[in-house]
């Protein structure tokens, strides 16, 4: 769950799988003279929509701490046990639909807690943190099951498409992060995969919802992203049960987010 304290005391709050919805658009229309379109292509546009389907058990059940009428976003919410078991179904579910698509969301989870395995520079990675032993042993049992499914595959495909979705995700992320966006760099951004190398990411707000990108990497021009979102009143913050009822009774909101390029 993406939570937004908004300046005027509501409450902003965007689940992890509306929030990868918009890195499957991305993905989807990722693509054009400049940049070499993502292959295989369904089952990256598969990665890159449920690549956070395990925040679906939180989502059925966010929490608010009593004691600062807070709900924590999903870098607060602790990676306990059940937390843990909710990613692992999810990655098992989608490697059931489909081993490659399985494999990049397996590789994006344990990615995020090894500095995204070094494949992004800008943003700059967060300080390293203690893992605990069973995020190290969910680590271990899906990087070894990694390797299993990558057995025989492209490695260097590979690699280049867990750039990309890394990519897809923090350019979501940065629209869905922030009420007043500012100048933001994402890279690098493969353009291919025959070069090792990618592009910088340039994003400048142009209006509240107008983002320009430098280069301009999609196939529709402009590119227009919906964002589902609820916005709950401070109110609304005052006990578990109250906060639930307004968040399950919120009406979804939609913010439509325009992508153009610098020509």
């Amino acid at each position: 769950m993406i939570v937004r304290n908004q300046t005027d005391g509501t409450v902003v709050m965007i689940t992890q799988n509306d929030h990868a919805k918009l890195a499957g658009l991305f993905a989807a229309h990722w693509g054009n003279r400049q940049f070499e379109r993502p292959r295989p292509y369904v089952a990256m546009m598969r990665a890159a929509q449920y690549h956070d389907g395990g925040w679906l058990r939180y989502e059925t059940n966010p929490y608010l701490d009593p004691a600062t009428g807070t709900s924590p976003s999903y870098q607060q919410v602790p990676n306990n046990a059940s937390q843990l078991t909710a990613y692992q179904w999810a990655i098992d579910m989608l490697t059931d639909v489909d081993s490659y698509s399985g494999l990049l969301a397996s590789k994006h989870r344990t990615g995020l807690w090894q500095s995204r395995y070094g494949a992004i520079t800008q943003p700059p990675a967060r300080p390293a943190r203690a893992l605990s032993d069973d995020i190290k042993a969910f680590i271990a049992r899906n990087e070894a099951r990694q390797q299993v499914i990558a057995a025989g595959l492209d490695r260097a495909e590979i690699a280049v498409n867990y750039n990309l979705l890394q990519v897809w995700d923090l350019l979501s992320l940065y629209i869905c992060s922030h009420d007043q966006h500012q100048e933001h760099i994402i890279a690098p951004a493969p353009t291919a995969y025959a070069a090792a190398s990618g592009v910088s990411l340039t994003l400048t707000p142009l209006a509240p919802t107008t983002i320009r990108i430098d280069p301009y990497p999609f196939d529709d021009t402009p590119l227009e992203a919906a964002l589902v979102y609820r916005q709950l009143p401070q109110s609304a913050l005052r006990d578990a049960d109250c906060f639930k009822a307004a968040y399950f009774g919120a009406r979804p909101k939609v913010a439509i987010f325009t992508f153009v390029p610098a020509d």
